[in-house]
């Protein structure tokens, strides 16, 4: 009889330290769940430069496949009640930022929660078209903003390449192939077709402009030549709202989801260790520079990016 006691004691003490371990498991889970379950700010960021691809740890940017499932994530999620979007970024792929500003203007249409942007040092051309179907659009009075236009950039270097007796061999299929081939010179002909190609890009941006900020089409072209906006300038010409910092635009997007005091946020752009190399958009591949249509390079040095060459 003994010896089953001391061995109901001992299994029992044995247990004891397991036992304790779940009990303080359950306690924490169960807090977090409390805390998760609060209402929150949602924040997704846009960094650097704008790709369809190519937001990992290696590449760097902002993926537009990303940025939207972030967007998604937030908007599903019960807890947060507003949204948070900063952007720091002087643009880049057309299609990619036009991709981010649908999925922006889909939010703020659908009416379930607000959507806020925060602009930081940068949110030009690309930047500025991602943020323009916001409900409010914040910026600080330094920030640089607008560029609101589109640039296609093609190096010839055919005298070069004579120079160096380099020839390159051209097999096409139609006499536009090989368009804005770097080997010769850009006929008058093929000079004409891309303005086409940047004018339609350029008519779908002032269009994506006008309908976001409730502007005339008059209006945004006045402003769409390509110049750069303090955040001050913008506000004076109606690009934004207001001016004030991430923590003004913090609040504002709270009291938009009826949250007050202090706001708690949930950050869906935060990325584990691993999360960045196994991510589909960690693609290393770049695009080339002519798809950079909406990428304003004389911003590049205040947001320490480089160009996708």
């Amino acid at each position: 009889m003994r010896n089953n006691r001391a061995v109901f004691w001992g299994a029992a003490l044995g247990c004891a330290p397991w036992l304790l371990l779940f009990l303080v498991l359950a306690v924490w889970l169960f807090g977090r769940a409390l805390t998760d379950a609060s209402p929150k700010v949602g924040v997704v960021r846009i960094t650097g430069l704008i790709s369809g691809s190519g937001a990992g740890l290696l590449s760097g940017g902002a993926g537009s496949e990303t940025v939207v499932r972030q967007l998604r994530a937030a908007e599903q999620d019960p807890s947060v009640k507003a949204i948070l979007l900063r952007i720091n970024s002087p643009g880049g792929s057309a299609a990619a930022s036009q991709e981010i500003c649908q999925e922006v203007r889909r939010i703020a249409t659908r009416g379930r929660k607000k959507i806020v942007v925060s602009m930081g040092d940068v949110a030009a051309s690309g930047g500025y078209y991602a943020a323009s179907a916001a409900n409010y659009i914040v910026a600080n009075g330094s920030t640089l903003t607008g560029s609101i236009g589109v640039i296609m950039e093609l190096p010839d270097v055919a005298a070069l390449m004579k120079r160096y007796g380099v020839a390159l061999n051209v097999i096409k299929s139609g006499k536009f192939k090989d368009i804005g081939n770097f080997a010769r010179q850009m006929t008058p002909e093929e000079r004409k077709l891309l303005q086409t190609t940047v004018m339609d890009v350029y008519d779908q941006f002032v269009s994506a402009v006008a309908e976001g900020r409730h502007m005339p089409r008059s209006k945004v072209l006045a402003l769409a030549d390509g110049r750069v906006f303090t955040g001050r300038q913008a506000l004076a010409n109606g690009l934004v709202d207001r001016l004030g910092g991430w923590h003004d635009a913090l609040i504002l997007a709270a009291r938009q989801g009826g949250i007050q005091g202090e706001p708690k946020v949930k950050d869906f752009s935060a990325r584990g260790p691993l999360s960045s190399l196994l991510d589909d958009d960690s693609s290393l591949n770049r695009l080339p520079p002519a798809a950079n249509l909406l990428l304003d390079k004389r911003l590049l040095p205040i947001v320490g990016a480089l160009p996708n060459q």
